[in-house]
């Protein structure tokens, strides 16, 4: 099977990366130090090659009628020029398409960021829903299609002041932007440049969405600015010390949204319905979406392992885990049964081994900060 390849492919060869088969597609795993990767965006700054990602825009005067009823959380929400919302996108059964970030661009355009491995069946399900609803939206995909665009995320306490130094241009527009917001600024030398603030490794920065033609110029010249090239591997570390949720790994389309700790997502407050709405209150939450940090020496937590709650008699599983860099500690997201109070010990198994974890609040690490003791 030949490998689908980004537009910054010949540039993570150039920087020797380590490739990996990544869904997919041909991605950096690291580019030598994984650790060091991780650190530098925890420290200082990193840049990631998202461009795998699906860019979704959707057009058309029923657009927020439409992703009112797509979408478990409520665009309604979305007032704002360049306000955008975590969502998840679930099917009559109350189960996770995917999640996704919805922009706000105006009242006739709004823009998804869709999962890599799940954006075309994410695009034929709109596509399904404008139909069947006949709403006559414009969808357009904008990674294999025409006018493709790339996605850049310059991630850390230092993300802000390297991305205005090699795009002095987006300095006025996003200087003053608030976390979850987004502003495209027109004309600049990379073309016209989406900056937005939505990350995902828990710390600051912006996410940079433009023309898939000048992905390589742009990586080189915030690659001689001084910002690190970091691969998948540093990605997962991050995104898991911050909580974050991974599809495909932490839930996905036999997963109950509200067993996912992901109730914040959404809105079953307001009147409005949306599909999957019924079946997931029917449903309720079964389980709780925790954090756990290995008390034992012997393991390492990997997902699948069953995790042991002392009086209960289902078992909960690891979803994620890795060893934490910042917190030099071994850790993992978890899914256990409802009663799991925060402090408790729990087991988990580990081949032959039933090793102690103490379940913690999430996120372990934001800002730079340790969140648990």
């Amino acid at each position: 099977m030949t490998l689908k390849a980004t537009p910054l492919n010949n540039a993570h060869r150039a920087a020797g990366a380590r490739m990996v088969d990544f869904g997919g597609w041909d991605m950096p795993v690291n580019y030598g130090s994984q650790i060091e990767e991780h650190h530098a965006v925890r420290r200082d700054v990193g840049m990631f090659d998202v461009s795998h990602m699906c860019v979704v825009d959707l057009k058309g005067k029923n657009v927020r009628a439409f992703l009112r009823h797509l979408l478990a959380n409520n665009v309604d929400k979305l007032q704002v020029a360049g306000k955008a919302l975590y969502s998840c996108m679930l099917n009559a059964q109350g189960f996770v398409i995917d999640d996704l970030i919805v922009y706000f661009l105006d009242e006739s355009w709004f823009r998804m960021v869709v999962n890599a491995g799940t954006a075309h069946k994410d695009i034929a399900w709109i596509r399904a829903q404008n139909e069947a609803e006949n709403s006559g939206l414009t969808i357009t995909e904008r990674r294999d299609g025409t006018e493709p665009m790339a996605l850049i995320a310059v991630q850390g306490p230092n993300a802000r002041a390297k991305t205005w130094q090699v795009l002095p241009e987006t300095k006025a527009a996003s200087e003053e932007l608030k976390p979850f917001n987004a502003v495209i600024v027109k004309n600049t030398r990379f073309g016209d440049v989406m900056v937005a603030r939505t990350g995902y490794t828990g710390e600051d920065g912006f996410e940079l969405a433009f023309p898939a033609s000048h992905a390589e110029a742009l990586w080189n010249v915030l690659l001689a600015a001084g910002v690190k090239p970091a691969g998948l591997g540093a990605r997962d570390t991050l995104r898991l010390e911050a909580g974050m949720n991974l599809y495909g790994q932490d839930m996905d389309e036999t997963v109950n949204p509200l067993d996912a700790g992901l109730a914040w997502t959404i809105d079953l407050l307001s009147p409005r319905d949306f599909i999957g709405k019924a079946a997931l209150v029917a449903s309720g939450q079964n389980a709780q979406f925790v954090g756990l940090v290995l008390s034992e020496k012997g393991g390492v937590l990997r997902a699948h392992q069953k995790v042991i709650v002392a009086g209960s008699e289902r078992a909960g599983e690891i979803t994620s885990g890795t060893f934490s860099p910042t917190m030099q500690q071994t850790i993992a997201l978890a899914r256990v049964p409802n009663g799991v109070a925060l402090g408790d010990t729990v087991h988990v198994e580990i081949r032959d081994k039933k090793l102690a974890a103490t379940v913690v609040k999430l996120p372990f690490v934001r800002n730079g900060k340790i969140l648990v003791a």
